[in-house]
């Protein structure tokens, strides 16, 4: 079971590191962008509304970052991704670029002045935050230069737009507050949202490897199949040698070994053909009873004793096809419950014309509050620290348990025992029309 790995953090778990890199096409095109709309401001502000501005420096530094785009696009394919260290040269660039425009056309004053915060948020959205960082305290370096601009605001011929500097040390924590606010909020949602992609390629994998182990009886029959013909050849024409060499010392014990051999492939191979005719039965359709028997029966090796309580009397046993997911679910849940109970876990297992239920208890230390409101996460921390070196936690494993019952059709709920009892309670619910769906 993956609980029994270490997966409370990608880096501490087998899925690896979470990638987080951009490519430079992506980049291309926002600076595209970022040309496009500074070109069309500086036409609008000087040759439309007629404000007097350094329109020949203004040329030059949206000209740089045009040729810059054009010597990337040629340079690179466009499928190339940048490293970190790539990726924050070229955003200081872009930060740079967008900073001197910023300070010859009036610094702080300028209403665009927030935009220098773009360049953070892509790096923060895409990048690892030790290069993150980096570029957030150059994007604060120029934000403070900015207010140092000895530049006028682009305004109407003879009227000078002065900022007082109270106001300007004002604009100066807005714009400084909301980059670290954005940059915070995209790292985190971006994040998130890696790790999640990665838990689930985890379940995949995991799905994917069970319904392979169900495939292999299977396999075997077919491979025993296409190599009855052959084998019976050979032990045809092992019999025919035998008859034609009579007591023919020098071959007699050879010609005997190759007839006993080749039947012996045969036994092997007739076992193999009656796998699945033995065990279509249980390997197809398996009542819920057997089903828990099935998961249950690696747990029962441990110092805790597993109880299964049947809460409903007579009635049709739901039977259903088998499903790795729920097998696999329910197998991590009790894996959990064992791992974390003192003495004893309790299995309950209940069903009616409309539902199928399973209750998981054990008599363990129960979930913190902090635990039950975000049970269920991806790279979650364990119940106890204390056991966290013991168990892997309730990280990934259970994560890929709830998503693979989900899928199934089923309803979860965490909790802790109530009537005094200590303990954690966990109880999957489906309705009774998916237990009892045909193959």
């Amino acid at each position: 079971m993956l609980h029994n790995t270490d997966m409370s953090s990608p880096q501490g778990g087998q899925i690896g590191h979470v990638s987080r890199s951009i490519r430079l096409q992506t980049l291309v095109r926002l600076r595209w962008l970022a040309v496009a709309g500074q070109t069309l401001t500086v036409l609008i502000i000087w040759g439309v509304l007629g404000f007097p501005m350094p329109i020949a420096q203004a040329a030059i530094l949206i000209g740089a970052l045009a040729v810059a785009n054009l010597i990337l696009s040629a340079w690179f394919p466009a499928t190339h991704r940048l490293g970190p260290k790539s990726a924050l040269a070229l955003l200081c660039f872009d930060l740079l670029q967008m900073g001197a425009l910023l300070f010859i056309t009036g610094g702080l004053g300028n209403p665009f002045a927030p935009l220098i915060c773009v360049p953070v948020i892509i790096a923060f959205a895409s990048q690892p935050l030790r290069h993150s960082l980096i570029l957030l305290v150059f994007a604060l370096l120029c934000t403070t230069v900015l207010s140092l601009s000895p530049y006028v605001v682009p305004w109407y011929e003879g009227e000078h737009l002065r900022i007082h500097p109270i106001m300007q040390l004002g604009v100066w924590f807005s714009i400084a507050s909301m980059m670290v606010f954005a940059a915070f909020y995209a790292y985190r949602v971006s994040h998130e949202a890696s790790l999640l992609a990665d838990a689930l390629v985890a379940t995949e994998m995991i799905l994917e490897r069970e319904k392979h182990l169900g495939q292999l009886d299977g396999l075997a029959a077919a491979a025993a199949h296409e190599l009855g013909t052959p084998l019976a050849t050979i032990s045809v024409v092992a019999k025919e040698m035998e008859r034609e060499l009579g007591n023919d010392e020098r071959f007699k014990e050879d010609v005997q070994l190759l007839r006993s051999q080749s039947e012996r492939c045969r036994d092997i191979l007739r076992r193999l053909t009656s796998l699945p005719a033995e065990g279509e039965e249980h390997l197809r359709r398996l009542p819920l009873s057997s089903m828990m028997e099935e998961v249950i029966a690696p747990h029962r090796q441990f110092d805790i004793d597993i109880k299964l309580v049947q809460k409903t009397d007579g009635g049709h046993e739901p039977v259903g096809a088998r499903n790795a997911g729920i097998l696999y679910g329910l197998g991590n849940l009790i894996e959990n419950a064992v791992d974390y109970a003192k003495n004893q876990v309790i299995i309950s297992v209940e069903y009616d014309d409309q539902r199928v239920a399973i209750t998981i208890e054990d008599d363990g230390p129960g979930y913190s509050p902090v635990i039950l409101s975000r049970i269920g996460e991806p790279y979650m921390t364990s119940r106890t620290r204390e056991r966290s070196e013991h168990a892997g936690g309730l990280g990934l494993g259970l994560f890929i348990a709830k998503t693979l019952l989900e899928r199934s059709g089923a309803s979860i709920r965490f909790g802790n025992r109530d009537n005094g009892q200590v303990g954690a309670r966990i109880r999957i619910e489906w309705p009774r029309s998916i237990m009892d769906r045909p193959i």
